[in-house]
């Protein structure tokens, strides 16, 4: 039944539905809801999938999503609101859902390797062969793909009418250091004796093992894709922390500060220099500046990650004037940064191909070599790749949806009569958009991201409700306040024996 893993991998697959249901039970439903997806996101097995026809795995990411959704929609008694209020973000929701679907359809052919051709005749010499080749996809590929792509954003529906609300916020942020709690000792074990707790338990390493190995000894995977994964959840952590300790009374702040200095141990830990830099850079603009700077710091950010694709696609990043400055810090990351670009140009080229919607899966957007079949390009950011897959409208649907609830909040905050964004709100915005700045390195888009991003956008249309509200309120008092005016006016008018113009009728 499971493609790779053992007996306790499978029984843990099964087995959360009713670790799901037990959890919807004694909680209430937004705090269940978040520890549904972020428990199976700390401690179900990576890479393990229960495989059945015409259906996308059901694995740590998909079985969760849909236990939730199904508990979700009995409780609720009715399938959650798909799409949001604005028109942006419905064009981009279907945008997201339907783009693979013609991803599929336009490639059905085949890539084949090793292939010459004399005339008429085609030879193919299976002696130097790395690989045959590569299949096309089939028509039912693209229900497939649909249903995966719903899959995914299930949190993103759930969260945006659950989880949408100030207290819905400070639930994320409490399940965050709680997890951090929770994880640290798993954190310790394996920086002490290297990563073993994923191959102990279900029977196989998640990853390379040669990159669990740092700076003379071991950064933790635990039950998480790899090493860099967990480094980013400590950022969160430890971000979440910060929150905490600014929304506290002062006599909480010195115990909070202390789970803010322990959060930053557990990132030192995971020895990995970019989360350490986002929480050398945020942590401290959590804790000193206002949540309207918060927002906008964010807003900046996301900016700069969705034009990154397109610049590089247009060839106007300087790369070798970024290499240079690189290289004068350390020559051994200017190497790694010159072989990511170098990977990152290679699939840009191959992808231009088939610009709008990709290769698709089964690798189709690698760079391989035409003769033998072997791969020559390595990708790791989830810009590439969702690129490469399905193309640039794929990846404006996807970022465009990340980016979505941040603009909107960054532009109901500018409002007038809008109510001021409270920390807890504030700083789930500011940790979305490093996410996505990190998504450009890495492929670390996760449940969890899809969470925060739909209880984001929850929180937006429900400021703009309150906003709208608030305008029609002071508009309807202003000009009862004029007419008051205008009737104190005649009535003095008419003790004095003034002629009283008569009132002029208008449709407003």
């Amino acid at each position: 039944m499971i493609n790779i893993g053992n007996i306790f991998a499978l029984l843990a697959l099964l087995s959360w539905p009713l670790i799901s249901i037990m959890m919807f039970r004694s909680m209430p439903l937004a705090r269940a809801l978040i520890w549904s997806i972020l428990g199976a996101y700390m401690f179900l097995p990576q890479l393990s999938a229960i495989n059945f026809p015409l259906i996308p795995p059901l694995n740590k990411e998909s079985i969760p999503n849909l236990t939730a959704f199904a508990i979700c929609m009995s409780t609720w008694g009715r399938l959650p609101s798909v799409l949001p209020r604005a028109w942006v973000g419905r064009g981009l929701v279907v945008m997201f859902i339907l783009s693979p679907v013609i991803t599929v359809v336009t490639n059905l052919e085949p890539i084949q390797f090793g292939v010459d051709r004399f005339g008429s005749m085609t030879l193919v010499d299976p002696n130097d062969l790395t690989l045959w080749g590569l299949p096309g996809l089939r028509i039912y590929d693209s229900a497939s793909a649909l249903v995966q792509q719903v899959f995914f954003m299930l949190p993103f529906f759930l969260a945006r009418e659950a989880l949408g609300t100030r207290d819905g916020m400070r639930e994320i942020l409490l399940a965050l250091v709680i997890a951090g709690g929770i994880y640290a000792l798993p954190m310790l074990y394996e920086v002490r004796f290297s990563p073993q707790l994923h191959t102990r338990i279900y029977g196989f390493f998640q990853h390379d093992f040669i990159q669990a190995i740092r700076q003379g000894g071991f950064r933790p995977f635990v039950f998480m894709p790899h090493g860099l994964w967990v480094a980013f959840f400590a950022v969160m952590v430890t971000l979440a922390a910060a929150a905490r300790t600014r929304i506290g009374t002062p006599d909480q702040w010195g115990k909070r500060m202390l789970y803010v200095g322990f959060g930053f141990g557990l990132v030192i830990i995971c020895k990995s220099m970019g989360p350490l830099m986002y929480a050398l850079a945020f942590v401290p603009f959590v804790l000193l500046f206002k949540p309207r700077l918060h927002v906008l710091a964010a807003t900046v950010l996301v900016t700069l990650v969705i034009a990154y694709p397109l610049l590089r696609g247009a060839g106007w990043v300087p790369t070798d004037w970024l290499l240079a400055q690189v290289e004068e810090m350390s020559p051994d990351r200017a190497q790694s940064l010159g072989f990511r670009f170098g990977n990152e140009d290679s699939i840009l080229a191959h992808v231009a191909d088939k610009p709008l919607f990709g290769w698709g899966g089964w690798g189709r957007f690698m760079v391989y070599d035409a003769a033998t079949g072997q791969t020559q390009t390595i990708v790791d950011g989830q810009w590439i790749i969702t690129i490469g897959q399905f193309g640039w409208l794929g990846y404006i649907a996807l970022f465009g949806l990340m980016a979505l609830p941040i603009y909107a909040l960054a532009y109901q905050a500018r409002r007038r009569h809008a109510a001021a964004i409270p920390i807890e709100v504030s700083v789930l915005v500011l940790i979305l958009a490093i996410n996505m700045v990190d998504m450009l390195p890495n492929a670390t888009l996760i449940p969890f991201t899809w969470l925060i991003a739909g209880a984001l956008l929850g929180y937006a249309e429900e400021m703009k409700r309150a906003t709208d509200a608030a305008q029609r309120a002071a508009f309807q008092q202003s000009h009862a306040g004029v007419m008051l005016g205008t009737d104190l006016e005649h009535a003095r008018d008419r003790r004095r024996g003034a002629p009283v113009p008569a009132r002029r009728r208008t449709l407003l």
